[in-house]
């Protein structure tokens, strides 16, 4: 293996090392490439200026035995790799980490009991009960990751995440809260889009204008939906033997299910599961990905036949609300699918047929999002503006644009005419697009159409 290959697999190792911003990322290279260039220099071969260059890390000891152990085939595990476990410090940094999480998740969850208390029913929650229940939950996983990122809680870092979620509170709390409007439910739904971006913000810790760092947060967010949908189905098991026990001594459970049990468990499986993707980020930073390779040939099969029975039987697009809300989200699947494949690829690797796969997947997701406008704009053509047209006209206009440069870029690179790399920085430079139109629709539309 060449010294590139090996300070590249090193250098991608240290980057999913959550206590090693990228900052520090580069300070290390540097040093490690300074170690390796003074070793040469005094004679020893490029492999075994790299083996003494990363035992010289001295305080770095850890993260290099790290290393080591996930590369157990490498000859200089035997130079890092002794007996000894973890030190005192990074178990006691581990245990505060989930002190702070299970406590946030707890405070989360008791202060979601307590919204009730405003005279709305938890057992039947209107808009009101949903938005601020949403609210509610991501403020604190944004506390969670504004302590947990690197430097001290400034006065204008708390500002900066502190102002959104003032402003959305009082949006939400002045909208009317008791009707079941179009733009009521469209508020609900695109406000946890709008806000995830400020949970990227905190997490990124001060450096979300770094294309890596916000890779990073997407990462994250693959593993986190991962973990929410394991931790859902044990919720789900443990909901039915909670009913089954009670009937059992000839009591019916739902009233607490329905009340404590679900909203404090979905109040806390954010904090949860986030404290889990830190923790065990070793362990499963690849299931994202491996997912997106693995369903990738099923979406393309899936979207070529879709275009292939339109085009054969002639039948417009059905644009009732339900149908557009699949539709979307089949397309942000497409978007997601070719971030999660960006993020584990090498951007130095040559292309090849599974980025042929996902060139053919973007395509036909254009296409398809071509026919929904078009369908959209008959639609208003004929009928005229509601809120539920103008919020599909705008999500498919911001993937159409997102999915449409995105074939551009990774035609460039099939092509060999263009780097991997600028299909990334795309993607990661798009994504407060999708939260900027979201907050528009929570925003600005219930005040043109009158909350109706």
């Amino acid at each position: 293996m060449s010294l590139e290959a090996q300070i590249a697999e090193w250098r991608q190792f240290l980057h999913r090392r959550r206590a090693i911003d990228d900052r520090d990322g580069v300070e290390l290279e540097d040093h490690l490439r300074g170690e390796v260039a003074a070793l040469t220099d005094a004679g020893l071969s490029s492999d075994e200026a790299f083996l003494v260059a990363v035992k010289r890390m001295g305080s770095l000891d850890d993260l290099s035995r790290e290393f080591a152990r996930e590369h157990s085939e490498r000859l200089w595990k035997q130079l890092v790799v002794g007996e000894r476990e973890d030190s005192p410090a990074a178990r006691l940094a581990a245990r505060t980490d989930g002190f702070v999480a299970v406590g946030l998740a707890i405070s989360a969850a008791l202060l979601l009991q307590l919204l009730p208390l405003s005279g709305y029913r938890m057992d039947d929650p209107g808009p009101f009960i949903w938005r601020n229940g949403i609210l509610l939950v991501l403020a604190h996983v944004v506390a969670y990751f504004a302590w947990k990122r690197s430097g001290p809680l400034t006065g204008a870092r708390l500002t900066r995440l502190l102002l959104p979620l003032v402003g959305a509170a009082i949006v939400v709390n002045l909208a009317p809260g008791d009707r079941q409007t179009q733009t009521a439910v469209l508020s609900t739904l695109h406000l946890p889009i709008a806000l995830w971006l400020l949970v990227g913000v905190a997490y990124a810790g001060g450096r979300w204008m770094d294309s890596a760092a916000r890779m990073h947060f997407v990462r994250y967010s693959g593993e986190l939906a991962i973990y929410v949908v394991l931790i859902a189905l044990g919720g789900i098991v443990f909901i039915a033997f909670t009913l089954m026990l009670f009937r059992a001594i000839g009591m019916n459970a739902e009233l607490l299910v329905g009340r404590v049990i679900v909203p404090s468990g979905l109040a806390g499986v954010l904090l949860v599961a986030s404290y889990l993707v830190e923790a065990k980020q070793s362990v499963v930073e690849n299931m994202a990905p491996v997912l997106t390779r693995i369903f990738t040939p099923f979406f393309t099969v899936l979207l070529l036949g879709f275009l292939a029975t339109m085009a054969w039987t002639h039948r417009p697009i059905d644009i009732q609300r339900d149908v557009l809300i699949a539709f979307d989200l089949l397309l942000v699947l497409v978007v997601g699918l070719v971030l999660y494949a960006a993020s584990a690829r090498d951007p130095q690797a040559p292309p090849g047929l599974f980025d042929q796969l996902q060139l053919v997947l973007v395509v036909a997701a254009l296409l398809a999002d071509l026919l929904a406008l078009a369908a959209i704009g008959a639609r208003i053509t004929e009928y005229g503006l509601t809120p539920n047209r103008v919020a599909a006209l705008g999500e498919n206009l911001v993937l159409l644009v997102n999915l449409g440069w995105t074939a551009v870029t990774y035609a460039r690179f099939v092509r060999g005419r263009g780097p991997f790399a600028a299909l990334e920085r795309w993607q990661t430079s798009f994504l407060p697009v999708h939260a900027a139109w979201a907050a528009v629709v929570v925003v600005v539309l219930p005040l043109v159409f009158g909350y109706r």
